[in-house]
Parts: C-alpha cells; sequence; structure tokens
C-alpha cells in the first residue's frame, strides 16, 4: 500500500488530552489541586512530546498526537506545528487505541509504536528499543509497575485490545495472553512507572508532592480598609495563596486582612517595591498582582490556567470594567480593552498574572513611582505573548471621580506616551498629585451603583 504523503512508513503517537483543570488527571487533585493537576499533566505531555521529537526526527520518524478534549486549534497551539494532530475516536481506551493503530495501517505505515503521556522516566533509547524490536516480533510492550503498560507497537494490525478489564492490574497479563493466543511474537522492555495518584506522585517525583499552590496573588495595599475585605474575599480559591503587602497604612488595612487568614507581610511604601516583596515570598508558579481596590473575576484561576497554555504567552491579564455606571466610563472601558487586545498593554488594575519563573528572569517590577506595571510588560513582551483572558476584573472607579473622568483619562494617556518617550517617572508621578476624597469602597457583590455613590457624595457636600 502507498505511504500517505503526511505519515512516515514508522509512526509514534502519542495519546493524550488537552488539559482541564478539574477534568484531567484527577487522582492527583487532591495531592495538586485541579489546576495543579491540569499543570502537571500539561508538563508531563510537553516533554513526551519533545522526547518523542528529539528521537523521530534524526531517525525520520513521523509523530502524531492523537488527543482527546477541546479543539484542534487549541491543541495546534499548545502543542505547535511540527506534529500531525487528529482527534481519538469515542469508546473505551481499547476502541480508541484499536482505530488509531487501524488508521495509521490503512495509510500505508509499516511499524507503528503508541505511547501515553502519564511515564515521566521515558527515554530515547526506551523509544529505540522499541522500533529495533520490531524487527524481529510482531508486538513489543512497555509494561507500567501497576499492571498497565506504558508502550505498545505492532508491525502488522492486530486485534489486540478487546476484552481487557482497563484500569485495573490485570491489563497488562491480559494483553500479552491474547497476544500469545494469536500466535504472535511478543517482546518486552523494561517496566517503568506512571503516574497517576499521588502515592505515585511521592515514589516517582518526590520534588513534586504536595505542589500547592498553583497561583500565588499579591495585593498590595496602603489605607485601603474600605475594600480589602471584598478583594480577598474574591481572591479565595482552593488553588491560590493570597498574600497582602502593606506599604504603611494607618487606618485598619492590616487588622482587617489578618482577620481573614491571609499572609500579611508589611514592607516600604510602593507598588513596586510591594509587589516584588510579594513576589519574593510567593510559593505559586504563577503570579498574579491584583490592586486592593479590584475584584477578581469568579473562576479566575481556570481562567489563568488556560491563557498561559500557549507556550508562547508568559503573562495576562483580565479585561477591563469599573464600577461607575457613567456612558462616559463605558467608553473608556471599550476604548481600554481594545487597547489592551491588540496593543497588549493592559494596565496593572486589569490584574496581572505571569508565570513566576519569567517574572523573576524580567527582573520584577521597577521601584518607580508610577507606571510600574507598564514598564514590566514592556520587559515582559521580550519573553512572548501577552494574553487578555474573556472575563472582567471589575476596578473602584475612585480615581476618576476623584480627579474627573476626562483629566484622568487624559493623565493615563500621557503616563502612557511618557513611558515611551523617556519622560521621568518622577515627573509622570506629579499628574496624580492632587486633593483626595475619601475612598469609595466596592461591596463583596462586585457592583457599587453610580447613583449610590453620586448619592453619598451629594450627602457629604451637602453636611460640609
Amino acid at each position: 500500500m502507498k505511504t500517505d504523503q503526511n505519515f512516515s512508513p514508522n509512526l509514534l503517537i502519542v495519546f493524550g488530552r488537552y488539559p482541564v483543570p478539574g477534568r484531567t488527571k484527577t487522582r492527583l487533585i487532591p495531592a495538586l489541586g485541579p489546576a495543579g493537576a491540569a499543570d502537571f499533566q500539561r508538563r508531563l505531555t510537553e516533554t513526551t512530546v519533545e522526547t518523542v521529537t528529539r528521537f523521530a526526527k534524526p531517525h525520520k520518524i513521523g509523530v502524531m498526537v492523537c488527543f482527546e478534549g477541546d479543539s484542534k486549534k487549541k491543541m495546534r497551539r499548545w502543542i505547535g506545528a511540527d506534529a500531525i494532530l487528529s482527534r481519538q475516536v469515542p469508546g473505551s481506551l481499547g476502541e480508541r487505541m484499536q482505530a488509531a493503530f487501524l488508521d495509521a495501517f490503512q495509510r500505508g505505515t509499516n511499524r507503528v509504536v503508541l505511547l501515553g503521556t502519564d511515564i515521566p522516566q521515558i527515554k530515547t533509547d526506551h523509544l529505540k528499543q522499541a522500533f529495533d524490536a520490531l524487527d524481529k516480533s510482531d508486538l513489543v510492550i512497555g509494561p507500567s509497575t501497576d499492571g498497565g503498560y506504558w508502550l505498545v507497537g505492532m508491525n502488522h494490525p492486530v486485534d489486540l485490545f478487546k476484552g481487557i478489564q482497563w484500569g485495573t492490574d490485570a491489563v497488562f497479563g491480559q494483553t500479552v495472553a491474547l497476544a500469545k493466543k494469536q500466535g504472535l511474537r511478543v517482546k518486552t522492555l523494561a517496566p517503568l512507572n506512571d503516574v497517576d495518584t499521588g502515592e505515585d506522585l511521592k515514589q516517582v517525583l518526590p520534588g513534586w508532592s504536595g505542589e500547592k499552590p498553583y497561583v500565588s496573588v499579591v495585593i498590595p495595599a496602603l489605607n485601603e480598609a474600605a475594600n480589602i475585605e471584598a478583594a480577598i474575599e474574591r481572591a479565595m480559591n482552593e488553588e491560590a495563596e493570597i498574600i497582602v503587602v502593606d506599604g504603611g497604612s494607618v487606618d485598619n488595612t492590616v487588622e482587617l486582612a489578618s482577620s481573614t487568614g491571609v499572609r500579611v507581610v508589611t514592607g516600604p511604601r510602593g507598588r513596586g517595591m510591594q509587589q516584588n516583596l510579594g513576589a519574593k515570598t510567593a510559593t505559586g508558579r504563577v503570579l498574579l498582582f491584583v490592586h486592593a481596590d479590584t475584584l477578581l473575576p469568579p473562576g479566575y484561576v481556570n481562567y489563568v490556567f488556560e491563557i498561559l497554555m500557549d507556550r508562547k504567552t508568559v503573562a495576562g491579564a483580565f479585561r477591563f470594567k469599573t464600577d461607575l455606571e457613567h456612558p462616559s466610563m463605558k467608553v473608556i472601558e471599550f476604548v481600554t480593552n481594545i487597547r489592551s487586545r491588540y496593543l497588549k498593554l493592559p494596565y496593572g488594575d486589569q490584574g496581572l498574572f505571569v508565570r513566576k519563573s519569567i517574572f523573576e528572569s524580567a527582573g520584577g517590577f521597577p521601584e518607580i513611582p508610577v507606571a510600574e506595571d507598564l514598564v514590566l510588560l514592556r520587559r515582559l513582551l521580550k519573553y512572548g505573548r501577552i494574553g487578555i483572558a474573556p472575563a472582567h476584573a471589575l476596578t473602584s472607579a475612585r480615581r476618576w471621580q476623584n480627579l474627573g473622568i476626562f483629566r484622568t483619562t487624559l493623565i493615563n494617556l500621557m503616563i502612557l506616551i511618557g513611558c515611551y518617550v523617556g519622560v521621568s517617572p518622577v515627573t509622570l508621578a506629579s499628574m496624580y498629585r492632587s486633593k483626595d476624597k475619601k475612598p469609595t469602597k466596592i461591596p463583596p457583590n462586585g457592583m457599587a451603583g453610580s447613583s449610590r455613590v453620586q448619592g453619598a457624595r451629594r450627602s457629604r457636600e451637602k453636611a460640609v
């Protein structure tokens, strides 16, 4: 049979799935959390594909990633352009593997080796042994220590997977027995450990044990008693640690934050310095910086995970929205979101998140009096893309109320331009100097209607 132009006479099939928190590696969730378990599977898959590709290229062997879950577009964005992508057919594991083998042979492939993505010990030597074995044997199997197998290969179509009790410790034995019943020559490779449970994790990769949290939320605060509890409440998540960094509040911000049970540290005043201090104490693999007057969207961890599934994306933010229901503010929100999406320059009050390793490589936030977020983002663009999550972070409009919508917007624009043309941060910071008013409080439900805010302001003015 003539070989399909997209296929090699020899083919490696990687059987995997698109990681989704809560639906991937579910038996690891007690140890790692939903996003942590999905992230573990993501990294295992990437490592497996890299190992397979490293072996396949010099040997002119084709690589196909046979996946389940989500779209081919997202898989391509994640895995890259080198591998052939194919969606698994519906059915049991055996039916899906059988279909993958038959499809490959029908396209003219001569030797096919299929492996999973949960074997962190896989090396190129294992793959070479598998293909070499098929020169003299009909079937090659790599058993796993839990009674299953981490690899199976054949050099012609074989009905091998019917009647197997998948998910039990009898899988390997039943498969070998079925092969021998058909008179097939079977070559067995050395057993390897797969990772399905927290106990497997401790034995195979001790360094991964208990690797919560997935994300560290850093909240810089200064006299934010009116808002800090709501910000913390919205940030609460089983996969997040929350670190409030106080810059010398004279109100009861520290006491209120401490009463919630989150970690509170104190440091010098200055948002850049405070956020850097929080990052140093963080243990999550992703850092999320959110202002004390900003509320994160529900389910924010999943949004962060999905944005960072793109291997070329190093950081991201949420869409911009304020608590002020005013036509002019809606225009500003629209323009800000357009700028964030296309220029990849979100503001800090949109909740910036970044892989911790990249944040450290970029040198963290510059310790300047204003625009530390914009300067960091320009640094991060040298490492990769900035993504925008399809959910809004709700921030207080108090700055626009205090200075005026038009004036605040003009100042923001001047600061943005000033950062690009090299104006001193001290000079830029002076634009915000004005007589501060009492800060507006954002209620926990996330909506402070403009009529209530304006009514309260009129009441105070009348009392004066």
